[in-house]
């Protein structure tokens, strides 16, 4: 068991190496962009980018503006505006430390205005505003405004950052910062001046330019000598070689640093992984997790969603209540895979009242493949908050947006979004609360959609008729879906593609099965597609007649699909309206010669003998019954089933005609007890019998005794039972126990024989 004290240590150590890896990995990425950006020609785009409001509006949002994007946002805006007001509010904004966040969205417009095609006008009014943040600021400030000044060619800022460093008089924090500037430019000079800097006074500024070399992977060397050939080296390779070189070294590192990244996140998740194992009662666990989910790193949250969904599906454990609102949060993480993956878990947990949070970042989600898993579990929400049983409430407003979605998704080209689409309909469309031209305008879609695809395009068509089969299975608009949808189910019976067929299928049974299957009957029994044959056996089976039997039949001895058609017959079969003539064909037809290629069963025999049997016997059909049940004795009896074929022989007995009948049942139900062997019930028998007169020893009932007894049956066993029998003036039977005594050895005489 982990204790308290070492699980907060194992915590710790692992956060704190990822800490150190994370910014590394950053500083890398920007290196590698760097080098990229520093090998392109700079090609000015001729884009019209117009204000769209007032610049005092741009004012307001970037210095009050509760949002970093909006905030960057606004910068943006007023980078590439004509206005001059526009850029001396960015000056004057880059000056102002008392509004750092202000400050640090205009940084980073700057930096992005990299990735824009459109220049920057009068770039250079920049220079000096930013390079003042390098002097007075501290490294976190600092290290936005050299990201920045990245907007420059290094000939344009050198001789400020030069100054920075050789002005005795700079405070060190400003040297450390320039150091960390001139690391970021992507230019041989650069790394020169950082070289020319290793032996500097300034302890804390050396150790810096040597930290910073390493970074990009170049070597310090021992001395002035060794540093000025790792320069000559440096600019004998030539600008271009330098910098193939230093990209394909930071990409090295890069690597490095993500796999030692990646070593400490799976360390740090496996500790969690033993905490919460170690967790003694669901309760803990749960309160665990939700600690998880609140925490920054997106990796732990990932790894808690994905417990979450492990408790959801595999076990019985309930989730904490308090997980509901943490999820709903979620759904709005920075992170996409978080996005992601709790879309995926509220598509199960449809009973989190999540449909406005999820209709909220649908509104503006980025990521594609989130917006689509949000998308879905918006749908299932919505279906889940308008079931009867639902203790949430979810306006018809949010479902009518919902709706609107649904029809984006169902419209899009991609084929899953629209299969999406079609699907959230189905579900939305479930309950009451739309006007009857809506309806019309969203089966309409739907109907539309599926006509404008192409034949090759089976998926989507068969996904699509997949939806309007399950609008005309249990949505109130059941007759409207019907009116609309049957003709396409009726012409898409015939259609090529399998998966279309089976849509079109379920579409027509669940419209009418007795209709339903005088249209198969004709034409889809022996369908190529397996799916749709079992349904029409199926169908058959519930709905059909003695009409169906005979192509039932003729799949019996099929094994793929042999016993649902038997299963079939025996549903038709116990139908009130099939009478005792059409039973007695059925069977002679499974004793027949002729049909033995079917091969049913020894179980599906007897199943349909007993069927038979209770109807004969409800039919008053007495031969029929007779017939029947000595067909079932002799199956039992085969199998070695001696008390069911005791049950019926029993019954045969009892309703036999004449003496000798019964005499021959008898003898057939001492064979059976014999067998068995359940010797008092031959015992009893043959109690029975004498009782009534003296057993011939050439009789037939003798005969089966001795017959068992030379068989190596249990004669000690048998003989011992009848041994016991009382029945006075018997001699012919008492003659027989001393021959069987004698012959076998078995039986001790007795003193009253």
């Amino acid at each position: 068991m982990i204790t308290k004290s070492e699980r907060k240590m194992l915590l710790k150590v692992v956060q704190m190496s990822l800490k150190k890896l994370c910014p590394l990995i950053v500083l890398l990425l920007i290196g590698c962009q760097q080098v990229g950006i520093s090998q392109e020609q700079d090609a000015a785009g001729e884009a019209d980018i117009q204000l769209g409001r007032q610049l005092k509006i741009y004012k307001n949002t970037l210095l009050e503006g509760a949002d970093e994007e909006i905030r960057i946002d606004a910068a943006s805006e007023m980078l590439f505006s004509e206005e001059p007001a526009a850029r001396r509010i960015l000056i004057s904004v880059l000056g102002q430390s008392e509004n750092q966040v202000a400050r640090a969205a205009v940084c980073k417009a700057l930096g992005q205005s990299r990735t824009v095609r459109e220049p920057i006008k009068r770039k250079e009014d920049f220079i000096e505003p930013l390079i003042a943040i390098l002097i007075k600021e501290d490294s976190g400030t600092a290290k936005l405004a050299a990201e920045a000044l990245l907007i420059f060619e290094y000939k344009r800022i050198s001789k400020s950052i030069d100054k920075i460093l050789t002005d005795e008089s700079t405070p060190t924090q400003a040297k450390l910062n320039a150091i960390g500037a001139l690391k970021l430019q992507p230019d041989m000079r650069a790394i020169f001046k950082l070289i020319n800097l290793l032996d500097h006074s300034d302890k804390k500024v050396a150790v810096a330019c040597e930290n910073a070399l390493h970074s990009v992977g170049i070597p310090v060397g021992k001395d002035v000598r060794q540093r000025k050939a790792i320069i000559n080296e440096l600019k004998r390779k030539g600008k271009d070689v330098f910098f193939r070189d230093l990209r394909i070294r930071q990409q090295s590192r890069m690597r490095e640093l993500e796999t030692e990244l990646n070593l400490w996140q799976g360390r740090y998740l496996t500790a969690l992984e033993k905490i919460y194992e170690s967790l003694a009662d669901d309760t803990a666990k749960g309160e665990f997790l939700i600690k998880q989910l609140r925490g920054p790193e997106a990796v732990v949250r990932l790894w808690a969603l994905k417990k979450v969904s492990q408790r959801r599906i595999g076990t019985q454990s309930k989730l904490p209540g308090e997980l509901n609102p943490v999820l709903r949060g979620l759904i709005s993480d920075d992170d996409a895979g978080v996005r992601l993956h709790t879309a995926k878990l509220l598509s199960l947990m449809v009973e989190v009242d999540s449909a406005g949070k999820l209709l909220e970042q649908l509104e503006v989600e980025p990521d594609e493949n989130v917006q689509t898993e949000l998308f879905v579990a918006l749908g299932g929400a919505c279906h889940y908050a308008f079931s009867p049983n639902s203790k949430i409430k979810v306006s018809v407003g949010v479902r009518k947006q919902a709706l609107e979605w649904a029809v984006k998704f169902l419209v899009d080209p991609d084929a899953k979004r629209a299969q999406k689409g079609a699907d959230a309909i189905r579900k939305l469309l479930e309950r009451d609360g739309l006007t009857g031209s809506e309806i019309d305008r969203y089966f309409g879609l739907l109907s539309e959609k599926y006509k404008q695809q192409q034949e090759n395009e089976r998926v989507l068509r068969g996904e699509l008729l997949g939806a309007m089969a399950g609008l005309c299975a249990q949505s109130v608009y059941k007759n409207e879906a019907t009116r609309l949808f049957g003709p396409l189910f009726e012409e898409a019976i015939k259609d090529p593609a399998a998966l279309v067929r089976e849509a079109a299928v379920n579409g027509l049974i669940y419209i009418d099965k007795a209709r339903a299957l005088d249209t198969f009957r004709p034409v889809m029994v022996d369908d190529s597609s397996v799916i749709v044959r079992r349904k029409v056996i199926e169908l058959a089976g519930e709905v059909g007649g003695s009409q169906d039997l005979e192509w039932l039949w003729e799949k019996v001895g099929n094994d793929e699909q042999g016993q649902h058609a038997w299963d079939a017959m025996l549903k038709i079969l116990k139908q009130p309206q099939v009478d005792a003539s059409a039973l007695k064909v059925w069977v002679e037809r499974l004793d027949s010669t002729d049909e033995q290629a079917k091969k049913p069963s020894v179980e599906q025999k007897v199943s349909f003998f007993e069927i038979a049997a209770r109807k004969s016997e409800a039919q008053e059909e007495p031969e029929l019954l007779k017939n029947i049940r000595e067909k079932l004795a002799n199956i039992h009896i085969q199998n070695g089933e001696y008390e069911q074929a005791a049950e019926y022989l029993g019954l045969l007995r009892e309703t036999a005609q004449s003496e000798a009948e019964r005499e021959d049942i008898l003898v057939k139900l001492l064979e059976v007890y014999l067998k068995w062997p359940k010797t008092e019930k031959v015992r009893d028998l043959i109690h029975n019998k004498l009782l009534e007169s003296d057993l011939d020893p050439n009789g037939i009932i003798v005969h089966s005794i001795d017959n068992y007894l030379s068989s190596d049956g249990d004669a000690e066993l048998v003989l011992g039972a009848l041994e016991v029998i009382k029945v006075n003036d018997r001699p012919l039977w008492q003659k027989q126990m001393e021959i069987w005594s004698e012959r076998f050895g078995k039986v001790r005489r007795t003193d009253d024989r």
